[in-house]
């Protein structure tokens, strides 16, 4: 188990650009598996998780080419579909979450996709209902072994058909678009996600020659086609990312500029941090964010009550940074309730940050109130375990701007989102070791 050791209270400066896309990746790659042509991707981030799901992809069949950093040709004209029957795809996509959005496109394809039970996060449950039921309207048929926690989809052909979702699932409306751009007739996706990753995945799917209308709405019409073919797609920056850096740039005081960042595709991220009393400064595509030497104040409502800051489907704010928020608001001046609505365990990372002398008030699963120190009292070094990919950044974060050295374990679990982020942080001046 790898560890983290971490001198904190020193500012950091510089610039730091953000890798691709994590989420957009996981679907992306996948995506590949729909034609027998070249796909090349560029900007794929070099992180655990993607690595898995590349070395999966080789493992069926797929050929790929290294072309350079972030960058991959992949080539899927000669696929094992016996190899997802086996004892080693069953041990190897349990161990990632993405590989669930395997199923979607070989099942368009091929007529099968088989996945075991993914894990990943231990953030609560992410249910798997709105693949499956996507599919079987597609006209699938489900199976699953409950000995094995495997699960199956099976057509000769798919046919179009119009579906309400039950949520607004990144993943479940991706995996669907997949199955759907090669099923026989048009399908009507309504409430769908419009991430603008999934987005990236329509536009991509369109150059390939899918026909998929109302990209950027939750509401998607695909005309089915026979066959699909070659492009080449660059992934966006990843968002999670460029908050992590708003974050870190805020409680460290530093003066930082995150290079690069898609501005148009970053939604409420640079809105929410405003309310916080972060100030940050659009310079082309870059953001600019000044050192913080007076600190920030959390904007509350107009008749004065306390600001809530919650996660919602897009266009709303993403889950995945409200543990950062989280922590940012440890240091701020004034209270703020964050409410994580999607996942009941995300926020129990906040008992580390009681022991590094935050004020928390874990209300429920879902609710945390935040009393910020104002920088009149630091956060004090610990030593912590990192229990998932961003409740692991955050307590970085915490312990780069803590005074003392601290220790963090189980940084796998950051790795798996965050390509060389000790390298990284170095680079800007942060007093990183990994042990």
């Amino acid at each position: 188990m790898g560890t983290f050791k971490i001198e904190g209270g020193h500012q950091l400066s510089g610039e730091i650009t953000p890798q691709g896309a994590k989420n957009e990746a996981l679907q992306i790659l996948c995506a590949v598996l729909l034609t027998d042509e070249k796909v090349t991707i560029n900007n794929i981030p070099d992180i655990v998780d993607v690595n898995k799901l590349i070395a999966l992809l080789e493992d069926l069949g797929v050929k790929i080419q290294k072309k350079g950093k972030g960058s991959y040709s992949f080539k899927a004209d000669d696929i094992n579909l016996e190899y997802l029957q086996s004892d080693q795809f069953k041990q190897d996509g349990r161990g990632l979450r993405g590989s669930i959005m395997l199923v979607g496109p070989l099942l368009a394809r091929f007529g099968k996709g088989y996945i075991p039970k993914p894990g990943g996060d231990k953030i609560g449950r992410r249910r798997l209902d709105t693949h499956f039921e996507g599919f079987i309207k597609l006209g699938a048929k489900f199976r699953y072994n409950r000995e094995e926690y495997f699960y199956g989809v099976e057509a000769d052909k798919l046919k179009g058909t119009y579906m309400l979702l039950d949520e607004a699932s990144v993943t479940g409306t991706a995996n669907i678009v997949m199955a759907a751009v090669l099923a026989e007739g048009q399908t009507t996706i309504y409430n769908a996600a419009c991430e603008p990753y999934l987005q990236q995945l329509c536009k991509m799917l369109n150059r390939m020659g899918a026909k998929i209308s109302g990209v950027g709405s939750n509401l998607l019409v695909i005309d089915g086609v026979d066959k699909l073919g070659g492009t080449d797609h660059r992934m966006l920056p990843d968002m999670i990312e460029i908050g992590s850096w708003i974050g870190l740039a805020a409680m460290t005081k530093s003066e930082l500029t995150i290079k690069d960042v898609s501005w148009d595709d970053l939604g409420q991220i640079p809105t929410v941090f405003g309310k916080l009393g972060i100030t940050l400064e659009r310079k082309g595509d870059d953001i600019y964010i000044p050192a913080h030497l007076d600190g920030y104040e959390i904007q509350n409502y107009i008749d004065g009550s306390i600001l809530t800051i919650a996660d919602a489907p897009w266009p709303g704010l993403t889950p995945d940074l409200l543990s950062i928020i989280l922590v940012v608001a440890t240091q701020s001046r004034g209270e703020v309730l964050i409410h994580q609505k999607m996942f009941e365990s995300r926020l129990f990372f906040v008992d580390k940050l009681l022991d590094m002398g935050a004020k928390v008030i874990l209300c429920d699963p879902h609710r945390a109130t935040v009393i910020g120190h104002d920088f009149q009292s630091t956060l004090k070094a610990t030593t912590m375990t990192s229990p998932d990919i961003r409740a692991g950044v955050s307590l970085l974060i915490a312990a780069l701007s803590a005074k003392g050295t601290s220790t963090i374990h189980n940084i796998e679990q950051i790795d798996r989102g965050y390509e060389n982020i000790d390298e990284r942080l170095r680079a800007i001046g942060a007093k990183i070791t990994r042990m």
